[in-house]
């Protein structure tokens, strides 16, 4: 794409934008989002037996703002761009999460030798969890002739992040009501990154031909908790322990993409994004295989005042059974979206879209028998998409 939105997705061809001046974009999304765990287990079932119970985290954010601006003179572009690039929204899992069930059974099965069964306990558990990642943008695009162009800018990541949660384990009034296992969980997370970012583009009659690197970056949060004393020296809640930093490093991508014009009025293009997820440090990196996505699209032109489009992703990951877990787990999926485009007046075009993605399910045994324990994960999504690009 040679537009505005290249400031993120192509900025070596924003030396090509037909006209010098100010290009400036400003868009809003409204994302809805759930997280759902299918768990069985023997360990921690109200009755003892296998049974099954599920877990459902939503997250909404109403407002996810970004900004894309570009003054092209010349051969010269300079760019900036504002965006949410990672999180944008809250999770909660008003019934908690697998993880504290597991918790809870094995701190019950610690203080009572075995004698407390799972029917004569009841436990009382929820957890939300969110997380912002800000992006701040700038770079200089330069024409080098009148086919090929480059790029050098750079990224400025902040991350926010914050996980509360809780988990009071009781005996039934029935055998005296006793408190099992009380544990509070109040974790906030920060810290920054630098991205370096290269490009290049190449326009070729009717193909364009582009290609973006965004190298490593590196990213440690750090902790500031308010976890009870009942939290400490559980392995699964280390990472949220006082003031430990957490590597949360950002991995390297390779983005390439090819447009060819069919007719002057139809575009079709396809592209390829590998990110390089093994290089990273992260707090469990030894769980991360590399992920890529594949992407298809096509915009036409109706009239001169309005577009159309339509695109696809299919997203892989290299994640296997130790890469899981409740709180952070992402599955292979399948995106589709919709947009429209229309010249309102001279110099300002209103874009509205939608889009939807279908993950597959993540099915996870752990354990050995009898004590096996089996996790089924998926996600769902589906964002609205206002904008309105300026240029004068």
């Amino acid at each position: 794409s040679i537009d505005v939105d290249g400031v993120y997705s192509n900025p070596a061809g924003l030396a090509f934008l037909p006209k010098d001046g100010f290009h400036l974009s400003l868009t809003g999304q409204s994302a809805y989002q759930t997280r759902e765990i299918h768990a069985s287990t023997p360990l921690w079932t109200q009755d003892g037996n296998i049974t099954e119970k599920y877990y459902k985290g939503t997250a909404s954010a109403p407002l996810i703002p970004s900004f894309h601006g570009a003054y092209k003179r010349d051969n010269w572009v300079i760019s900036a761009g504002f965006a949410i690039t990672g999180g944008g929204g809250k999770a909660s899992f008003d019934n908690g999460l697998p993880m504290f069930d597991a918790m809870a059974a094995g701190l019950i099965a610690q203080q009572s030798q075995g004698l407390v069964t799972p029917s004569m306990y009841d436990i009382n558990t929820a957890m939300d969890g969110k997380q912002y990642i800000y992006g701040v943008q700038l770079g200089l695009s330069y024409k080098i002739n009148d086919w090929l162009s480059v790029f050098a800018g750079g990224r400025m990541n902040y991350v926010k992040s914050g996980y509360e949660g809780y988990l009071i384990a009781k005996m039934k009034e029935s055998y005296g009501g006793k408190t099992l296992a009380d544990l509070q969980l109040k974790c906030d997370q920060s810290g920054w990154g630098l991205t370096p970012i290269i490009g290049i583009d190449a326009k070729l009659g009717r193909w364009n031909l582009a290609a973006k690197y965004e190298f490593k970056t590196r990213m440690r949060l750090k902790n500031k908790s308010a976890n009870s004393l009942s939290a400490e020296g559980i392995a699964m809640l280390d990472k949220f322990a006082d003031g430990r930093r957490v590597p949360e490093d950002s991995p390297a991508l390779l983005a390439v993409g090819a447009q060819w014009e069919i007719i002057p009025q139809l575009r079709v293009m396809a592209g390829w994004h590998h990110y390089f997820d093994v290089d990273t440090e992260q707090y469990t990196k030894e769980m991360l295989g590399d992920t890529n996505e594949y992407l298809f699209g096509a915009e036409y032109d109706i009239t001169d005042r309005i577009q159309v489009s339509a695109g696809g992703q299919r997203t892989k990951y290299g994640f296997n059974d130790t890469g899981m877990n409740d709180i952070s787990y992402n599955v292979d999926s399948y995106s589709f979206g919709l947009g429209v485009g229309v010249t309102v007046a001279k110099n300002v075009k209103v874009n509205a879209a939608y889009f939807q993605t279908l993950y597959d399910d993540y099915d996870m045994t752990s354990g050995t028998a009898p004590a096996v324990t089996t996790n089924s994960f998926t996600r769902s999504n589906r964002v609205i998409g206002l904008g309105v690009d300026l240029k004068f």
